[in-house]
């Protein structure tokens, strides 16, 4: 496999996991994004600057709320007490948020703790310089319990 095909399936697993505790918690939930699309219109967009490459991966409702996700993890081999967000993904989301405003982008990591965009941006703003490079580093302690923000497992969904 490819470092990329790697990468997509850790996403994939990692995509599923947060859907599952997500209807968990009485979510419905839609897979959206570049994992939805065909290879070639996918291929396509690698190639591009377009911020459709950072579309979220699900979209959720319960009740009248609707919420956006980007799940996000790591290889296994690269733990540590911090989250890695490329720049691009970050400003992305940010404009994300603007645009789709009052709908919510929430980043899910591995460890199911979580973030949006501009809590990302505003915890790196005092580590960055204009020469920084792609990665932004977030400490994990800085990330909310999956429990505080999509509430907690039903017992009628589990």
């Amino acid at each position: 496999m490819t470092k990329w095909q790697d990468r997509r399936a850790v996403g994939d697993l990692h995509e599923a996991r947060v859907a599952d505790a997500l209807r968990a918690r009485g979510w419905t939930v839609q897979p959206c994004g570049q994992g939805t699309y065909l290879p070639a219109i996918r291929h396509a967009l690698a190639r591009t600057g377009s911020v459709l490459r950072y579309f979220p991966d699900l979209i959720a409702a319960r009740g009248g709320e609707l919420v956006t996700i980007d799940a996000k993890d790591r290889m296994p081999s690269t733990h540590s007490r911090r989250y890695a967000i490329s720049t691009a993904t970050a400003n992305a989301g940010l404009l994300f948020t603007a645009t789709h405003a009052p709908t919510p982008l929430y980043y899910v990591f591995g460890d199911l703790k979580v973030l949006t965009p501009a809590e990302v941006l505003h915890y790196t703003a005092h580590t960055r310089s204009p020469s920084s490079g792609a990665w932004l580093m977030i400490a994990t302690d800085r990330a909310h319990a999956f429990d505080e923000v999509f509430g907690a497992t039903s017992a009628k969904a589990a």
